[in-house]
């Protein structure tokens, strides 16, 4: 794949460096001296192209022609959507992505200015934050679907709701699939007659709310004041 990454800060090289490593072409378009210096002790030098990211030359130098996908990643939301408009209407790009740097713009990042998808940093951050602090123990290891679906982990301690429980008499959050059960090191593929134990770890795919549910669930009884310990 054939990827024109457009801002060669510290995202635009964390981005270059991990699609290079997964054998994709790359190239990367940048105008400030400072990070252009700091590009070239990162990145191999046929993948940097110097110039203004909005000049149509310069975009074709780079070879957005023949681009799979783009991705704008510059601090400035304007040339981000510049730049995935330009690329659709006169390259017809197959794909666009674009970062979002001032939450205040996101309402502008969809198909009227020709992003495909757009990476809204700080509302990514505070989701994450949000959903950790609801989540207690449990681990989020993996987003999918654009983060809309998790796998998660967590390790069922003794007093969980669950124990003793058969997963189809557990209530399971609507969209929540149980993916295995990890019990003394073994892997246990879960079915409907399966019991909870104390000390498993389990695997599910599931979205925010179900994976609050889950937590729920799984997590130990909390004390209540005055309880001794």
């Amino acid at each position: 794949m054939f990827v024109v990454i457009i801002g060669g800060g510290r995202t635009g090289i964390q981005l270059a460096k991990t699609l290079i490593q997964q054998n994709h072409s790359v190239h990367v378009v940048e105008n400030r001296v400072e990070v252009l210096s700091m590009i070239h002790r990162e990145l191999p030098t046929e993948s940097i192209f110097q110039g203004n990211p909005i000049d149509p030359n310069v975009l074709e130098q780079a070879g957005l022609r023949e681009a799979d996908v783009l991705a704008a990643v510059t601090t400035r939301d304007e040339v981000n959507l510049a730049v995935c408009h330009f690329a659709r209407l006169k390259y017809n790009v197959p794909r666009t992505i674009a970062r979002v740097n001032n939450p205040r713009d996101a309402w502008l990042f969809d198909d009227v200015f020709s992003v495909d998808v757009a990476v809204n940093q700080a509302s990514i951050m505070s989701h994450v934050i949000e959903e950790e602090m609801s989540m207690g123990d449990m681990m989020t290891l993996l987003k999918l679907r654009r983060g809309n679906y998790s796998l998660v982990s967590e390790k069922i301690p003794e007093g969980a709701k669950a124990v003793g429980l058969m997963i189809k008499d557990a209530d399971l959050p609507e969209h929540c699939v149980i993916a295995a059960i990890i019990r003394k090191g073994e892997v246990v593929v879960p079915r409907g007659v399966s019991i909870f134990a104390k000390d498993d770890e389990v695997l599910a795919v599931t979205d925010s709310e179900g994976a609050r549910q889950l937590s729920e669930l799984f997590d130990a009884p909390r004390q209540k004041n005055g309880d001794k310990k």
